[in-house]
């Protein structure tokens, strides 16, 4: 392999992370997260006002993209942030749209 094909598979997989937190729901879940750190899918969907189908299909985007992690307890799926990094990533476009 050569350093121009490990270069585009980052590329391609940074791409693929900014593309998952690129949805109005997402942000908000991530936002949510960020005040609460570990909420369940219950928690997550009612604070939203959507469905549950809804916000496991976005918490499942944002899982398997790294963005989430997630631990079971008993029937439960709890949710956290990742890394904060994400936190300021968003808040970093968030500034730059102000300029």
């Amino acid at each position: 392999m050569t350093k121009t094909e490990i270069d585009i598979r980052k590329l391609e997989t940074t791409a693929q992370r900014l593309r998952s937190v690129a949805h109005p729901m997402r942000i908000q879940i991530i936002r949510l997260l960020e005040k609460k750190d570990e909420m369940n899918v219950t928690n997550i969907y009612q604070s939203l006002g959507i469905e549950q189908a809804s916000a496991s299909h976005h918490l499942n985007i944002l899982k398997s993209n790294s963005i989430l992690e997630s631990r079971r307890d008993g029937k439960n799926t709890y949710y956290s942030l990742k890394s904060g990094a994400i936190i300021e990533l968003i808040n970093c476009i968030n500034k730059c749209g102000k300029q």
